[in-house]
């Protein structure tokens, strides 16, 4: 591939930063191109809300045991002190916070004391695909998210917490747990939108213009569909223990939307794999295409040659030049030798169009099955 072609699926590549081999359990290794936190703090109850952009997390303190629902959501983590601050402040598990800066973590649960520690991957599509990991820590009365990076699926459930609709204000934290996963889940549905109907564009680019660009956007829709596949199946087995497992820290009116979840959950996996098979499909059907497109060439070439052949033939009997050879001094001989040929070439077209051998055997794209 040139170095000047343009990737219509750049591929997603999973972040492979690790705590150095050796270190202590609970080191905090963090990237230097992380970006620095930013802390917003959501803080309600059934009456009552605040919204509240923090500069420093020292200040969440003022806010404990305030409000029912304490939601500390933060973007970037490219600052240690920060992040020790708010485990310091919550009591989270070092090793919990080690996962949260080796954003190459699989979707889990694990259980920490009084509190539950979940990682899940959220993934938008902006002109490429993009995963990030988010970590959320689920606790009595508060739920905080780590982000890699600002920008997420989260606006929505934020303006329904801020206008007060649905049943989240009225519920506890372990509602606003599922609904921040509910929200990465069906992330995922707009995503696959779009790589479906790249599959269909590339279904007909395939079957009737089969080229090299083609192939590399075949190939990276496998990929891409690979990397999605490997972030939703681990989300499943997570929401499984978080359904089979008897958590305190879950009500049985939140496993009931947490079985919902689940359903979607599976739904995508069905999707993702329906479209894999429908990828490898492409393939063949650009490899067929392609030898098609080689046959038609072949027979074009084969009928050029086989209306040559006789004409050389003539061709070669009147550049003999034998002496005693009549024609060589007829006046009509050279009309007669081009009209002969001519009359050859045209019977010779004649019958490969009797016989639709002049005829396409490609048939041309339709928006039937569009409409």
């Amino acid at each position: 591939m040139s170095k000047n072609h343009k990737r219509r699926f750049p591929r997603l590549t999973l972040a492979r930063r690790r705590t150095p081999p050796g270190s202590a359990p609970g080191t905090l290794t963090i990237d230097p191109a992380a970006p620095k936190p930013e802390i917003r703090l959501f803080a309600y109850s059934a009456d009552a809300f605040l919204e509240q952009k923090l500069s420093d997390p020292a200040q969440i303190a003022q806010y404990r045991n305030k409000y029912p629902v304490l939601w500390i959501d933060l973007d970037g983590l490219g600052d240690e002190s920060v992040l020790k601050s708010i485990a310091t402040q919550f009591n989270l598990h070092p090793l919990a916070m080690e996962d949260v800066v080796n954003v190459h973590q699989r979707s889990k649960v694990d259980q920490y004391g009084d509190h539950l520690y979940m990682v899940s991957r959220m993934v938008t599509f902006n002109d490429r695909l993009h995963a990030e990991q988010v970590s959320l820590f689920l606790g009595r009365d508060f739920v905080i998210t780590f982000q890699e990076h600002p920008g997420d699926v989260f606006d929505p459930l934020r303006d329904r917490i801020r206008t007060n609709k649905g049943r989240i204000r009225k519920l506890a934290a372990d509602f606003l747990a599922y609904s921040l996963i509910d929200a990465i889940i069906d992330s995922y549905f707009p995503v696959l939108e779009t790589y479906g109907e790249s599959i269909e564009t590339l279904e007909d680019h395939a079957a009737f213009k089969p080229d090299r660009p083609c192939m590399t956007r075949i190939h990276d829709l496998r990929h891409d569909l690979l990397a999605l596949r490997r972030a939703i199946w681990p989300q499943r087995e997570s929401l499984n223990s978080l359904l089979r497992l008897e958590l305190p820290l879950i009500t049985p009116e939140t496993r009931l939307y947490l079985r919902d979840a689940y359903d979607h959950c599976v739904q995508i996996i069905d999707i993702i794999e329906t479209y894999r098979e429908l990828t490898s499909g492409l393939m063949e059907v650009y490899l067929s295409s392609l030898s098609n497109r080689l046959n038609e060439v072949m027979k074009v070439l084969t009928i050029i040659a086989t209306i040559f052949i006789p004409l050389s033939f003539i061709a070669g009997v009147w550049g003999m030049n034998f002496q005693h050879m009549p024609e060589l001094r007829w006046t009509f001989g050279y009309p007669l030798a081009i009209t002969l040929m001519a009359l050859t070439a045209l019977a010779f077209l004649i019958y490969f169009w009797r016989k639709g051998w002049l005829t396409s055997t490609v048939d041309p794209p339709t928006n039937d099955h569009k409409q």
